[in-house]
């Protein structure tokens, strides 16, 4: 299946990190951002140096709080562009998106430009709607547009979906996993109803509370 896929990737597709840039501590699991970048790379066929990737994040300078996106063409080029992180909202309102996802899909195992879903879905958000939970056909829970979601069940175990259910495997969300504060499993959309509670995030926000919209 990966050989097949490989072949449909389009032109003008690239690879994409969204990381931190924080002056007290400057990058924020910039590793762990890299590492998975060389990995869809190579599953892609893309050239990736590492040397250079390292060369071009090492030069950010900033005495503020920094949106970094860098990305990889299927060239082997990379871009960088960076701008101010303005504060994240204290909760964000979330609901349920209509549209189900494949749980086979790779191209939601990979961060790239190639995701149409999210952005139609975030350029049409509800008033009032901070982030959408997307399920699978199978009424498993996937993850946000722009985030990995996290749900405490009613025995008070935090679990995050498995990327077989069509999720990407986040920074935050494998830090999170390394650290044992989640379990992963496959969540459907009752426990999601039901949860005590919930989380979304991503490595540039963090984890971040949330209410129903």
């Amino acid at each position: 299946m990966e050989s097949t896929f490989r072949k449909n990737i389009p032109n003008d597709c690239c690879l994409i990190e969204t990381f931190r840039f924080d002056p007290e501590v400057g990058h924020v699991h910039l590793n762990l951002h890299l590492n998975r970048m060389c990995d869809t790379a190579r599953r892609f066929g893309f050239r990736f140096s590492r040397r250079k990737a390292d060369e071009i994040c090492d030069a950010i300078v900033s005495d503020k709080a920094l949106r970094c996106r860098l990305t990889l063409g299927c060239d082997g080029e990379f871009n960088l562009v960076t701008q101010p992180l303005e504060p994240a909202k204290s909760i964000w309102r979330i609901a349920f998106s209509d549209v189900k996802l494949s749980h086979d899909d790779l191209w939601l195992r990979h961060k790239t430009n190639q995701r149409k879903i999210y952005d139609d879905a975030r350029s049409n958000m509800p008033n009032g709607v901070d982030e959408l939970l997307f399920f699978n056909q199978r009424e498993e829970l996937c993850e946000g547009t722009i985030t990995n979601v996290f749900v405490q069940l009613a025995n008070g175990t935090w679990v995050t979906p498995p990327i077989s259910s069509g999720c990407l495997p986040g920074v935050l969300r494998q830090t999170l996993i390394t650290s044992r504060f989640v379990t992963v499993r496959t969540v459907s959309q009752t426990e999601v109803s039901s949860a005590r509670q919930i989380k979304i995030g991503n490595s540039l926000r963090g984890l971040l509370d949330v209410e129903w919209a």
